[in-house]
């Protein structure tokens, strides 16, 4: 017998489903291979208006297993926050039911939230693109356009051995350990989101709120990336919502690059500086002592976000 069927359990696995049921039967057997037999746990099965035999298949579960299902297709947002709603455990894991667990996957990310504390926000973990086994996501970056995206440079040794939990800007929602009290606290997913950025946008409120947001390294997965119908359809609808209610955070988090640009071409010349404090703050902000980017930076990412939201203005006016 499973653990965590007779008393409450330690982590609740919420997946939501839309048709794919082989991708589901095959997460599903690697999830419960892999699961140490140290932790207690329920899975909850979110259908999200199947129509490809899924809910005929959840209908012979039995523990450790509950089930939900939604009268008609609410998107990815809407149906994890229905599953966490029912949620027993103190840990939520949500799972993509496109992915293929391997063992020790779970550990790493659990040693993470556990070193974090109260701090802990959302904890994701490296994954690799189950057709190519490349590094499909070791985080989530901003680009010199103020847009989210995957970092897939895969992770050194020096990182791996010294530094296996770093903070990253925010993580993909696909594979994410959360407190079931942080999660609740940040009111879950927003909905207003189709099936995408709802993942990012839950990490920048947990910043906001003041807690870190981490990737745990040493925790790999395999992902068949976008498999469920319909995933990429509203990418453009959701990232201008981001970018719009984000619009200064996403600035911040792409003025590295800038900085130190800027920082090199007025090395040689300190002159060029306008001001000492300004060189001053650059160089912290670089050396990373400082959190907050120098101004500078900041209006050129804000005049590339500027340019975004003026193309989608331009192009919604259209629709």
């Amino acid at each position: 017998m499973d653990k965590g069927s007779r008393r409450r359990p330690r982590i609740s696995v919420v997946t939501p489903l839309y048709n794919c049921l082989a991708h589901t039967q095959a997460m599903v057997a690697s999830l419960r291979r892999s699961m140490p037999p140290w932790v207690s746990y329920e899975i909850i099965l979110v259908d999200d208006g199947s129509t490809d035999g899924t809910r005929e298949w959840l209908a012979g579960l039995g523990e450790p297993f509950r089930v939900v299902l939604n009268e008609r297709n609410l998107g990815f947002a809407a149906a994890t926050n229905r599953g966490a709603a029912v949620a027993r455990g103190r840990i939520l894991a949500l799972l993509n039911n496109d992915l293929v667990l391997r063992r020790g996957w779970l550990r790493p990310m659990m040693n993470a939230l556990r070193l974090l504390g109260w701090r802990a926000g959302l904890v994701g973990n490296v994954q690799l693109n189950a057709s190519t086994l490349e590094v499909d996501h070791a985080g989530i970056q901003v680009n010199l356009k103020g847009k989210p995206e995957h970092d897939r440079r895969a992770p050194g040794i020096a990182s791996l051995l010294f530094h296996p939990a770093p903070r990253v800007f925010a993580v993909t929602g696909a594979c994410v350990l959360v407190r079931a009290k942080a999660w609740r606290r940040l009111g879950g997913f927003d909905e207003g989101y189709v099936n995408g950025c709802e993942d990012i946008d839950l990490c920048l409120r947990a910043r906001q709120a003041g807690l870190v947001n981490v990737v745990a390294l040493r925790s790999r997965v395999l992902h068949h990336v976008s498999a469920s119908p319909g995933r990429k359809l509203r990418d453009e609808e959701n990232t201008r919502r981001l970018v719009t209610r984000w619009h200064r955070e996403l600035a911040e988090a792409a003025c590295r690059p800038i900085a130190w640009e800027h920082f090199l071409e007025v090395l040689p010349e300190p002159r060029d500086f306008p001001d000492k404090l300004e060189a001053l703050e650059a160089a912290l902000y670089l050396a990373r002592l400082r959190s907050r980017p120098p101004e500078p930076a900041v209006d050129v990412l804000e005049k590339a976000i500027d340019l975004e939201l003026a193309r989608w203005r331009k192009m919604f006016s259209n629709c």
